[in-house]
Formats: structure tokens, C-alpha cells, sequence
């Protein structure tokens, strides 16, 4: 990979990578965009937003405070107007859709680009499809397609992250076959959520909803894990 190309995908300054607000901050823009998307397609009520809103609107706090916070304020001002009309699941859909692209793009300022979308578009599909998982408690009509859709969006944005980390340069060695591993491993969960939910029984979202949750374990720790190996932070440093 030239290294213009190189440039292009990720910070000049490595050690950004691993700054955790920007894992946090590229977190809740990819839960602001599926609690969005969510509430635009009507498939849940407005209590879906309150929750997954204001989780997201947690998780970007830490952004206001970084440098240039601009785009995270302007993030948490449309979240909190996403929370107060949340009835109005139209209106609220797309304040929370523009509240999650602020969030990516201050995730984007500090990280880069490509890790902050790779980011997003990872934990927002799996954070996403835990988090509907858990609503069919409330609501078990809801449509499956939902929770197969954010499990495809989840794998193609772990697929995603993890060729972004091997361009910036993700080294060799038993650190990075443990990040590997994670990562692998939570392919391989969001992947066995699709079968599961082809059991007609509430079991089979049981099931897809307790292996999201395992994903969102693994996938942090691999984000975090690559992120510092790319850094060379602590015990990871050369």
C-alpha cells in the first residue's frame, strides 16, 4: 500500500488511533445511526429511542471535551432533541441520523476517516442488534429482517476495521495473533446470529441477542487491542 493511499486512510499520528474517546465517540455515532434508521422505518416504539439515544448520547460525551468538540456538541444538542420528540419517530429519526454523522466526523477529525467509520459501522451493528435483541421481550412481533441486516452490517464493519488496522500496520507477534483471534471470533458470532434466527421460536432471538452480546465484548477488546498494537502504546511499543 503507497503511502499516499496510506495517508489517506488513517492519521498521520498513529497514537490517535487509540485515543479510547475516539473508539467511544465513533460508537455513539454508529448507534445514533441505527437508533435513526430504526425509528424512521417505524419498528418500534419510541421507548427504543429513549434507550439506545441516550446511550449513545453517553458515549459521545467524552468528545465534547476532546479538541475542536464542535461536531460532538452539535452530536449531543441533536441526540437530546432526538430524546424530547422521540414520539414523533419521523422527526426523531433523522435528528438522531444527523446526531450520529456529527459524531463520526469528530471521531474522523481526531482518528481518521477510515477507523472512524470502520468504528461506527462495527459497534453500531452489533451494539444495534443486541440492543433490538432485547426489545423483542417487549414487542415480539417485531420483523427478524431487522436483526439479519445488522448482523450483515456488523460483519462487513469488523471486516472493515480490521483491514484498515493491517494498512496502518498492525504488527507481528503474539499481541496481534490475540487481536486476531477476537476479531475472528466476533465474525464468527455476529455470523451465527443468521441461523439462529431462523428458529420460528423466541428462543432463536434468544440466542442471536446472547451472542451479540459476546460480540460487543470481543469486538471492543480487539478494537482497543489493534488500536494500541497500530500505536505502539504501553507494553505494545517497540
Amino acid at each position: 500500500m503507497g503511502p499516499a493511499i496510506r495517508c489517506a486512510l488513517v492519521p498521520d499520528d498513529l497514537t490517535t488511533l487509540a485515543r479510547p474517546e475516539v473508539v467511544l465517540v465513533a460508537w455513539a455515532g454508529g448507534l445514533g445511526l441505527v437508533s435513526g434508521a430504526v425509528a424512521l422505518a417505524r419498528l418500534v416504539g419510541p421507548g427504543f429511542t429513549w434507550l439506545v439515544a441516550s446511550v449513545a448520547a453517553a458515549l459521545g460525551i467524552v468528545g465534547a471535551f476532546s479538541v475542536d468538540p464542535w461536531w460532538a456538541r452539535l452530536g449531543l444538542i441533536l441526540f437530546g432533541l432526538g430524546l424530547i420528540r422521540a414520539r414523533n419517530r419521523q422527526f426523531s429519526g433523522i435528528l438522531q441520523l444527523f446526531a450520529g454523522v456529527a459524531m463520526v466526523i469528530q471521531a474522523a477529525g481526531t482518528g481518521g476517516w477510515a477507523p472512524a467509520l470502520s468504528a461506527s459501522v462495527a459497534l453500531g451493528g452489533v451494539t444495534g442488534e443486541m440492543a433490538l435483541g432485547h426489545w423483542y421481550l417487549v414487542d415480539p412481533r417485531l420483523p427478524r429482517w431487522i436483526l439479519k441486516t445488522l448482523a450483515i452490517v456488523g460483519i462487513a464493519g469488523l471486516v472493515a476495521d480490521a483491514v484498515v488496522l493491517a494498512i496502518a500496520g498492525l504488527p507481528a507477534g503474539g499481541a496481534a495473533i490475540a487481536y486476531w483471534v477476537l476479531m475472528g471470533t466476533s465474525v464468527v458470532l455476529m455470523a451465527a446470529v443468521y441461523p439462529s434466527l431462523r428458529y420460528p421460536a423466541y428462543a432463536g432471538v434468544m440466542a442471536a441477542t446472547g451472542l451479540s452480546y459476546l460480540a460487543v465484548l470481543t469486538t471492543l477488546g480487539g478494537m482497543f487491542l489493534g488500536r494500541a498494537l497500530v500505536a505502539g502504546l504501553g507494553p505494545f511499543g517497540s
